[in-house]
């Protein structure tokens, strides 16, 4: 029971990484009709720029602070006008086959331009352990876990809750009545990919401590966080946290209990299940979007 629980708290800490990469996906599906396939590399290029802000002196927090706000503008704004504006209005194919291009520039870009060796990366969190009944705990896994949530129970409540949020949800529900009710669609949109790059900084923080910064750590956390996003409900950022957890748990059980050959196999299973039973996720619900 004792080695369960071990596997179970650190699946928790791994599942809510993948929640905060979901939650990416789910937010540009709800506000814009867009699937991002870079969004794992949205991931990986602020790890290698916190540490490129690092290399020249400045300080962790202050290194987060600064690349969330070079991420806002690459991952954002030149993002959306970019790739996603030009596309759009073909469809969702061809922005399908630019993000998956974009991503395999980008793996590409930081090994050539950056290095193809994994990099270590300082924690947020001090290196210590907690020994609850018998479990042992990190402070990591607890730090990672605790501002995972943080930061998901926070997206929510913004929709939710405030005028903006509100507004985006509105985009994402009808976009023409939106516009005739006086919202600004553009602006509301353009946000939405702004808190997409800002979540794909959190995740870099709280990822790259325990896999390293290297050039392809995007590429399975992309995947797993997919699956995790459609596992919830694609339209349902709640369904992200839990989509996350559910993979995050289920792959460390498995790779304990069966095989580690099988573990990243694990969030593919739990996918094809899901879309074989409910569609629409377990926390989603049946949509007719107007655009």
């Amino acid at each position: 029971m004792t080695d369960f629980l071990q596997l179970f708290f650190s699946g928790l800490a791994t599942g809510s990484i993948y929640a905060v990469a979901a939650l990416g996906f789910t937010l540009l599906w709800q506000a814009s009709g867009t699937i991002n396939f870079a969004q794992g590399e949205f991931v990986m290029l602020p790890a290698f720029m916190m540490l490129g802000f690092m290399a020249i002196g400045a300080p962790l927090l202050v290194s987060f602070v600064c690349t969330i706000l070079l991420a806002m503008l690459l991952l954002g704004w030149i993002f959306k006008r970019g790739v996603v504006d030009p596309l759009f209005r073909y469809g969702m194919m061809p922005i399908v086959v630019a993000t998956i291009g974009l991503s395999i520039a980008m793996r590409n870009g930081v090994r050539a331009g950056y290095s193809a060796e994994a990099h270590p990366f300082p924690s947020l969190f001090a290196d210590k352990l907690f020994n609850i009944a018998g479990v042992t705990v990190t402070l990591q896994d607890v730090g990672t876990f605790v501002l995972a949530m943080v930061v998901v129970m926070a997206t929510q409540a913004f929709l939710a809750k405030t005028v903006t949020g509100r507004a985006m949800q509105a985009v994402a529900q009808n976009t023409e009545s939106a516009s005739v009710l006086g919202i600004n669609v553009p602006r509301m949109i353009l946000y939405t990919f702004a808190i997409n790059a800002v979540l794909a900084v959190v995740a870099a923080l709280l990822v790259t401590p325990t896999y390293l910064a290297k050039f392809d750590m995007g590429e399975g956390l992309g995947t797993k966080a997919f699956f995790a996003a459609i596992i919830g409900g694609f339209n349902n950022s709640r369904g992200a946290l839990l989509g996350g957890l559910i993979v995050g748990v289920c792959e460390n059980l498995a790779a304990a209990y069966i095989s580690p050959a099988y573990k990243d196999a694990v969030a593919l299973i739990i996918f094809m299940v899901v879309i074989l039973f409910k569609p629409q996720g377990l926390l989603g619900k049946k949509e007719e979007r107007k655009v």
